[in-house]
């Protein structure tokens, strides 16, 4: 019996659908390292889109099997429901058509990838891959947009879409971060280690060149998680020792008038510039002119909003409320943002009972995945407080990616979570154990 049940573990956790896997990876290549911004031509093609469909309708495929059913966890099956409230908002919404654009051609966006991460990653080399891809795209791509960046204003990303404005930025980078220290730690070799020292320091840096103060809040927020998961938790000192040192390098090279900029978070007097001028008005008043206007909106419309993407448009303001919990209840009404806070929630509960699985396994590459995911989540939660992120794809791809590690730690047999893709010899070291207990049961007799 004992026997039987080792040959039918390791293949237990399997990978269903490796192809529709790829297309994911694929998808995700193309989210972070953007080529379209690169290469000539290639936007007119949605590469991206057709990636993301074919990884979603062989996914439906595999799961008309009945080796391929997954049940989507409860997070999953409450972003679903999201988005069934953000399809009800629309005929009430105040501009239709920019309220439909939103929802399904955004929004849908990031429920198709967190529905495929959280059905098709079984496995702790499949997690590894999908984080790789992320870290590794956004830490190449703030050094290039530091080296390309000419000075005189604030650090822009080379690349388009959520890395084009200075705060979206860094925010990203803030969030991002946690996993690149994960792989340093991870990593082997000094060649190994040194690029990842790289991408480490070059994206501290770039938060500061981003003068964005969202992004210095939740880089710290991410940075403190991080530490205390690495270098505390973790029994890693000589971590907390060189966490110290490299704060006050970054604060020594920080670009000019930066640390008068953050001055503003506390005084919440007149913002300072890149060039340390003083900028026009107050952008610090102006966005606690847009909270008070979401929320007034979402107090008067508390069932519907006034639909996805119309917050603009309906405040006459033109400017996102830089908010995304307040945001999202001013467009989509209460109820979603209550379910959009259960997610949160129920993505940090993952993060938690993962933890409390690995105290009993030896899998310290998921113990320092886990601790980055716990350090990014925390991260996006206090950068959401000062930007618009409900209609994008990051935040799901991180609630998915908490969904896909409680599942890899709640596997039986923690070695054949990482070898289950290797191959394996059934019955080959069961035939010798059982061919040297022959013999010894002879030579008793």
């Amino acid at each position: 019996m004992a026997t039987t049940a080792t040959l039918k573990q390791p293949t237990e956790h399997k990978q269903k659908n490796p192809f529709a896997y790829r297309a994911l990876l694929v998808f995700s290549i193309l989210y972070y390292t953007r080529p379209a911004d690169v290469i000539p031509g290639l936007n007119s093609i949605p590469v991206g889109k057709i990636a993301g469909g074919v990884a979603l309708i062989a996914l439906l495929a595999g799961l008309g099997t009945k080796k391929g059913r997954v049940k989507p966890p409860l997070e999953i099956k409450l972003l679903l429901l999201l988005l069934v409230q953000m399809c009800l908002t629309i005929p009430f919404a105040y501009w239709r058509g920019g309220a439909f654009h939103t929802v399904m051609d955004k929004f849908s966006k990031g429920v198709i990838v967190a529905l495929l991460i959280s059905m098709l990653v079984v496995s702790i080399t499949q997690l590894r891959k999908l984080l790789y891809v992320q870290a590794a795209s956004v830490a190449m791509m703030t050094i290039v947009s530091i080296l390309l960046h000419r000075g005189g204003g604030r650090l822009t990303g080379v690349l388009g879409g959520i890395f084009e404005n200075p705060n979206d930025l860094a925010i990203n980078i803030a969030i991002n971060w946690p996993l690149c220290v994960a792989f340093f730690l991870l990593a082997r070799g000094p060649i190994k280690k040194g690029l990842w020292t790289l991408g480490v320091m070059g994206m501290l840096y770039g938060v500061t060149a981003t003068y964005s103060r969202s992004g210095f809040l939740a880089l710290v927020v991410g940075a403190a998680v991080a530490l205390w998961e690495f270098g505390i938790r973790g029994r890693r000192l000589g971590l907390v020792l060189l966490a110290g040192i490299g704060a006050i390098a970054l604060l020594a090279v920080a670009p000019s008038h930066y640390l008068s900029r953050l001055e503003t978070i506390v005084t919440m007097k007149e913002d300072v510039g890149p060039n340390g001028q003083l900028t026009s008005g107050s952008s610090s008043e102006g966005r606690r002119e847009l909270l008070k206007t979401s929320l007034s909106i979402m107090v008067h419309n508390p069932v519907f909003g006034v639909g996805p993407g119309n917050f603009e448009v309906f405040s006459g303001n033109w400017h996102v409320a830089h908010n995304t919990y307040t945001e999202l209840g001013a467009e989509a009404g209460i109820p979603a943002l209550l379910l959009f806070l259960a997610i949160l929630i129920l993505a940090y509960r993952n993060l938690r009972r993962t933890r409390k699985l690995l105290r009993q396994q030896d899998d310290q590459e998921l113990r320092i995945l886990t601790g980055a995911l716990t350090a990014s989540l925390a991260a996006y939660v206090m950068g959401a407080f000062f930007a618009d992120t409900a209609y994008q794809l990051f935040p799901y791809y991180l609630v998915a990616y908490t969904s896909a590690a409680y599942r890899i730690a709640s596997q039986p047999n923690p070695k054949g979570r990482a070898e289950s893709e290797k191959p394996h010899f059934p019955g080959f070291r069961e035939r010798i154990h059982g061919q040297s207990e022959k013999s010894e049961l002879a030579r008793t007799r």
